[in-house]
């Protein structure tokens, strides 16, 4: 859309809200001076009405979606309601256009609440557009929070960005070049074979491939026991020893350990024999 079509239609909306603001005005100045309000405040009774309306509207424009702008479109719908019911008792008692300090209703009940109403128009218009203010105030654009959040983390990450190792300047001087060796010619590598190729890394064997070692029989594992400690001495006979020399488990190592002592101890224990020691009277009968 151009932009003369749509300054059009701005200005004709606007005009109709000027026109539709004098007709409201009108009929709010007198109920404000049936309910007591003096000259002045007559005439300024519609601005609070029907301004904060327009306020409210505009703040429902400002902000974003949520809380806030269906505050404002609550508060427009309520002074808009309280505005048309006011513009209607108008219209409906014939005494309240004289401009003089009449009731709004001929039902005492009826006359009251629209008091009421009208009365507490002013004082909602003091709180609601306070409100109102202060959210449009404290609210930031996406465009500038999105900036300022990118400005706060360029920032704090500005160190850990920086190149460790940055490239020379172009102006200093660069250090005394060595030459190069010239490498040595090599003899072309010899087709690998299957059995020359390195062996991949398989990880652990499952427990299903790997081989079972025989299980022995305790009669087995005692004539392994008596062979292995057959020259051991009695203080070298310890269930550790056993265990690592049949490589059995602790237990079955210290039941092999108490019974082999237990075949020690039962074996005959042999005396040696002294040698006979020289008679010198059988050497002088000899002689």
């Amino acid at each position: 859309m151009n932009r003369w079509p749509k300054v059009t239609l701005v200005l004709g909306l606007l005009a109709v809200v000027g026109m539709a603001f004098r007709v409201s005005w009108h009929a709010l100045r007198d109920v404000a001076h049936a309910i007591g309000a003096d000259t002045v405040a007559a005439d300024v009774y519609p601005l609070v009405v029907d301004g904060l309306m327009a306020l409210a509207l505009i703040a429902a424009l400002i902000l974003p979606e949520g809380r806030d702008r269906k505050f404002s479109l609550r508060v427009l719908a309520g002074y808009t309601v309280a505005s048309l019911v006011l513009n209607y008792v108008h219209g409906l008692v014939p005494a309240i256009q004289s401009g003089g300090r009449v009731g709004l209703a001929d039902w005492a009940p009826a006359n009251w609440a629209l008091v009421l109403l009208a009365t507490s128009l002013p004082v909602g218009s003091i709180f609601f557009g306070s409100d109102l203010v202060a959210k449009v105030l404290h609210h930031k654009p996406e465009s500038a929070a999105s900036a300022q959040t990118l400005t706060n983390r360029s920032g704090s990450d500005l160190g850990k960005l920086a190149d460790p190792d940055p490239l020379p300047s172009v102006d200093t001087a660069p250090a005394t070049a060595r030459p190069e060796p010239t490498p040595e010619p090599t003899e072309a590598p010899e087709p690998s074979t299957p059995a020359s190729r390195p062996r991949r890394s398989t990880g652990a064997v499952p427990v299903a491939a790997r081989a079972k070692r025989p299980t022995r029989t305790p009669d087995e594992l005692l004539t392994e026991a008596r062979e292995l400690s057959a020259d051991w001495s009695d203080d070298q006979l310890t269930a550790d020893r056993l265990r690592a020399g049949l490589h059995t488990s602790a237990a079955k190592a210290r039941t092999l350990r108490d019974a082999l002592k237990a075949e020690r101890a039962a074996r005959p224990q042999l005396h040696s024999v002294p040698e006979p020691a020289d008679d010198p009277d059988a050497d002088e009968g000899a002689a």
